[in-house]
């Protein structure tokens, strides 16, 4: 029986095959209900008036202490951290040996030796191997996301985590703390008295509007909450269920699940050996109409995926010759894609087809049927321009969008069309049915796509003018 991710490949010999036919099901973001009012209502919460994002059990807290735990983040990331003081975070960002990216997350610098990284799990399972076989003094905890089917068992995480953001989300705020509240800088950590209880405070924005993360034990979660939906019942907040949280990031423009770029590189070969058959990078269900027998050309590097500002060669990392290689003039960039409504309404429609198989199933908001999504992006000329990568609806649009990265030389305001559904009548995905492929047209547009988000947000990947 194959014990590692390696053994997996070595007995299949086809990685592509394997994870296109990956038996995982649905992604699921577990515990926090679908939706507490309706989807809709919920995503427009976060235009309008606030949300309140639960958190707390769909990402991977790794904790990470010690003299050589700095170190440690330095020689895996493409981020500088010749300044990364204690009460700040940054969005890391690590790269294989080949230059394509890992994952992101954000990393919390909360005392002199102590970080926290707080995402998903192809980044805190890297960090992992790197401090166990890299010669750190580092030690490492790692608090793994809660059950996608917990089937009745108690689930418990070492902290909450809460967001609350949208327009009104200061005023709710400072209600919580009785007072006003300083609006210290983007990605800069604090605290809050909160229901009798001191928080750790992150200054955040998701929604395009200041806003904050708030943690703490998970034993006060229950407290926690309550009290902020009671501070902003009159302005109008939201909780948040998961099927919208999903969708908010194609208004923002976050790509969320790059197929992690560790498949194929030799270098890579002991990290195969360490992963177990069942981890994240094994069961990993790789969908969508573009199609390689070559794993690598699913890889992206951080230019492709607009975090091409972060990577700094004033420090030796992993990956590090393999991006002084690339020129990031050259390189697929990240836009929206605005699609076609006639098109969008011939998939969603197909599912009352009687007569045919129907296109693939476009689920709402969030349409992606695999962990990580890649669909072909066409020019008229029938030419792979690019992948899309992340596709649903927004209410706050009132239209279909994706995320993709594209050639340089497509402009905004272009006409492109992405290629929806698997050839071949469909992988054996259980998320997957027989349907035939469709071409829906699509605008290039700007990322973020929402104006708010775009022209009010904090400097980096989600910068105005990214497109």
């Amino acid at each position: 029986m194959a014990r590692s991710l390696q053994d997996l490949l070595d007995e299949t010999g086809d990685v592509v095959g394997m994870l296109r036919d990956s038996q995982l099901g649905t992604y699921i973001y577990p515990i926090v209900p679908t939706e507490f009012t309706n989807w809709r209502r919920e995503q427009k919460a976060w235009r309008d008036t606030a949300v309140l994002y639960d958190q707390s059990h769909h990402m991977v807290n790794l904790f990470l202490s010690g003299p050589d735990a700095l170190r440690l983040l330095s020689d895996t990331g493409v981020n500088s951290f010749a300044n990364f003081p204690v009460d700040t975070a940054k969005q890391f960002v690590p790269t294989a040996s080949n230059g394509g990216v890992i994952g992101d997350g954000i990393l919390f610098h909360e005392a002199e030796r102590d970080f926290v990284y707080v995402g998903r799990a192809p980044v805190a399972n890297w960090l992992q191997f790197h401090a166990a076989t890299g010669g750190y003094d580092v030690e490492v905890r790692y608090d793994d996301r809660s059950p996608s089917r917990p089937y009745g068992e108690a689930v418990h995480r070492e902290f909450y985590r809460f967001q609350i953001q949208g327009p009104n989300a200061w005023p709710i705020i400072e209600r919580l703390a009785g007072g006003p509240v300083e609006q210290v800088r983007f990605f800069h950590l604090g605290h809050l008295e909160v229901a009798g209880q001191r928080v750790r405070t992150l200054r955040h924005g998701m929604a395009g509007a200041p806003g904050l993360e708030l943690w703490g034990p998970y034993e006060q979660h229950g407290r926690i909450r309550d009290a902020i939906l009671e501070a902003g019942r009159e302005f109008g907040i939201e909780p948040c269920g998961s099927r919208a949280y999903s969708s908010n990031t194609l208004e923002s423009g976050w790509i969320p699940s790059p197929l992690p770029a560790i498949y194929s590189s030799e270098a890579e070969r002991a990290y195969r050996e360490w992963l177990p058959a069942t981890s994240y990078e094994a069961v990993n269900a790789l969908a969508g109409s573009f199609v390689s027998s070559d794993i690598e050309d699913y890889y992206l590097n951080p230019w492709e995926l607009g975090y091409g500002s972060f990577v700094k060669f004033d420090h030796d990392f992993i990956g590090r010759d393999a991006l002084e290689r690339i020129e990031p003039e050259r390189q697929r960039r990240k836009v929206t894609l605005a699609w076609n409504d006639d098109d969008l309404a011939k998939i969603l429609a197909s599912v009352l087809d009687r007569t045919g198989p129907g296109y693939q199933f476009f689920d709402i908001p969030n349409a992606n049927y695999g962990s990580s999504n890649y669909d072909a992006v066409l020019d008229a000329d029938d030419e792979v321009v690019g992948l899309s990568l992340f596709t649903g609806v927004t209410a706050n649009e009132r239209r279909g969008l994706s995320l993709a990265t594209i050639d340089r030389d497509v402009p905004i305001g272009a006409e492109v069309r992405v290629v929806w559904g698997e050839p071949g009548g469909g992988s054996r995905k259980t998320t997957v049915e027989p349907h035939e492929q469709i071409a829906v047209r699509a605008i290039v547009s700007p990322v973020p796509y929402a104006e708010t988000a775009r022209l009010e947000y904090h400097g980096g990947w989600r910068t105005a003018g990214v497109a």
